[in-house]
């Protein structure tokens, strides 16, 4: 698990998402821990493989182990290159479709309950080599199980990166235990990172550089504050390119 920033040192946390919602079988065992087949599985979410605990030097190591996508992150993705229409189609679509799983609960013996993943960004969304996206860093997701109505969240609601923070977020005015309002920050969220791809998306030639949403209004690093006057207060959602007017495939 990471902190969600994108960058810095993994944080140490005592669960992993994968191990809260079921264990299916063990596949094998080693000194610090163990190999197990889970029942969060989807091809567009990034795939768990397991956990384990090193001790080298005096100094412990905390190990996740999951699928490796050599394209990287859709941040690092969306730098590097343009978008051709279908490739805008494949990512946007493979991210809805993941991001459905997430949030949908599966009841029976092989369920799953409803995830709320709460810091979704372009940068914890892999690209895997068949050019659709992977839902990564579960380490702010809550659950939700309908049979219980019980949402497991912690106290301090103000979680994710202030960059793709709701509105709701940001004024304090979301109730933290309604499921329904966690699912809609995350479409908030998916909404940012849409308009982060459609921006790379090549029509008559043109295509913007990449910048983050709302980089002409904050700069890199935002605080709270800042964000809550441009998206709560002031109101402001990033500009639609006029350029994306003509183009019948990217509006569809």
């Amino acid at each position: 698990m990471t902190s969600g920033s994108g960058s810095g040192l993994p944080l140490l946390i005592q669960r992993t998402l994968a191990k809260q919602i079921s264990l299916a079988e063990c596949i094998g065992k080693g000194r610090y821990g163990e190999v197990c087949t889970v029942l969060l599985r989807h091809e567009n979410i990034l795939g768990y493989i397991g956990s384990d605990m090193t001790s080298q030097n005096s100094c412990t190591q905390l190990w996740l182990v999951t699928h490796y996508h050599i394209c990287g992150s859709l941040y690092d993705h969306l730098n590097r290159t343009t978008l051709a229409h279908r490739h805008l189609l494949t990512l946007a679509i493979s991210l809805m479709a993941g991001l459905a799983h997430l949030h949908t609960e599966i009841f029976g013996t092989q369920g799953k309950p409803a995830i709320a993943h709460r810091d979704i960004k372009s940068k914890n969304i892999l690209v895997k080599g068949n050019g659709v996206c992977a839902i990564a860093d579960f380490g702010l997701a809550v659950t939700h199980k309908q049979s219980t109505g019980l949402t497991e969240i912690a106290p301090n609601t103000r979680v994710g990166t202030k960059r793709y923070m709701a509105p709701e977020l940001l004024d304090e005015s979301l109730d933290p235990h309604c499921f329904e309002a966690l699912k809609r920050v995350d479409m908030y969220a998916v909404g940012l990172v849409l308009w982060e791809l459609g921006r790379r998306v090549v029509s008559n030639g043109i295509a913007e550089e990449y910048q983050p949403p709302f980089y002409d209004r904050v700069g890199s690093d935002p605080s709270f504050e800042e964000m809550r006057k441009v998206v709560a207060i002031d109101q402001h959602r990033p500009v639609l390119p006029n350029r994306w007017a003509s183009d019948t495939v990217s509006i569809a």
